[in-house]
């Protein structure tokens, strides 16, 4: 079986660490990063199925601003947004900016991994269909 790549993106480091924690056990090669920029590098060097992203980061850049540079340099991976500021208009523009879907935080493990397995199946569809 395919072991998926996921790159998970917040600047909470508990829960940051919790979540790959928690992914990796679940069979899936997860890497966390602290920051946009730091997602911009990891996708440098790697590639990535799936790519969880917080949309409130402080510093540089924000989700949003991270989505839109992924987007515009590696539109494969799929990207999840979690948000937990009950900000659902900018994630609706997430979506809108190419986003797989939302979640709000704090997002319980098996919803995401629902959401996960459903940006793999459309990836997957997409990838025979090319």
């Amino acid at each position: 079986m395919k072991r998926y790549r996921v790159l998970v993106v917040d600047d909470e480091t508990d829960f940051l660490e919790t979540l790959v924690i928690r992914l990796n056990r679940r069979g899936y090669e997860a890497v966390g990063v602290e920051s946009g920029e730091k997602a911009l590098e990891a996708l440098k060097h790697q590639g990535f199925d799936v790519i969880v992203l917080d949309i409130k980061m402080p510093g540089g850049m924000d989700g949003i601003e991270t989505l839109r540079e992924i987007k515009k340099t590696w539109p494969e991976p799929e990207v999840i947004l979690l948000t937990g500021h009950g900000s659902i208009e900018t994630s609706i523009e997430g979506v809108k900016l190419g986003a797989f879907d939302y979640l709000l935080k704090p997002v319980r493990i098996d919803e995401l991994l629902e959401k996960m397995t459903l940006a793999l199946e459309k990836q997957e569809l997409e990838e025979e269909q090319a």
